[in-house]
């Protein structure tokens, strides 16, 4: 593996056990999964989570802030989700996603957005869901356990962990900013990573 390609040095992947996937895995997840340990738990390939977020911040910088969502059901994400919306200026909502905000105009709270990103798509299906009704791209965070049907990109990593989850909505935001040109170097961001992992 070669360092200087991470977008973050890889001891800093590997402290926030980003790669630390489930005893369970899903058809489709086999092909980022690096090994099984002896403990049955799968481990994910840290180049192909590099390689996924790198592709997911360049798509989501097509994007205005404003019209990309994130959703996250996990009480785990909620920090880093609130952060991440707050850094880029995406819309954010942790916690349970209000059924028919993307579908139902007669709602207080509609929302019309471009692009979804979600935690887990287990917890969040129905957000899921809404979004294909819409035609809206849906980027989802996927475990060693999550099927894929209806995410048009999967980034492989442990969507469970506070500190797996800080560190991905952390490079994602930087590198968004990088993306659009609102940062020009890493050194440019100036968020620590501490905000957006959960205590």
């Amino acid at each position: 593996m070669v360092e200087e390609k991470f977008v973050v040095p890889t001891d800093v992947y590997l402290k926030s056990g980003i790669h630390i996937g489930t005893k369970f895995k899903t058809k489709y997840m086999e092909k980022f999964i690096y090994k099984t340990r002896p403990d049955g738990l799968s481990v994910l390939n840290l180049q192909k989570i590099d390689e996924r977020l790198s592709i997911a911040a360049k798509f989501l910088a097509k994007y205005n802030p404003e019209d990309i969502l994130v959703i996250g059901r996990r009480e785990s994400a909620w920090k880093a989700i609130d952060m991440f919306g707050k850094v880029i200026g995406a819309k954010a909502y942790a916690g349970r996603y209000p059924p028919g905000i993307l579908t139902n105009p007669g709602l207080e709270n509609y929302i019309e957005v471009k692009v979804l990103l979600v935690v887990d798509v287990w917890p969040d299906r129905n957000a899921v869901m809404d979004a294909v009704k819409c035609g809206i791209p849906v980027i989802a965070l996927c475990d060693t356990n999550n099927q894929s049907n209806n995410i048009d990109l999967v980034i492989p990593g442990n969507n469970k962990g506070k500190k797996s989850l800080g560190l991905f909505f952390w490079i994602l935001a930087r590198e968004y900013l990088k993306a659009r040109e609102i940062i020009k170097k890493d050194s440019d961001f100036k968020e620590k990573l501490e905000n957006f992992t959960e205590e």
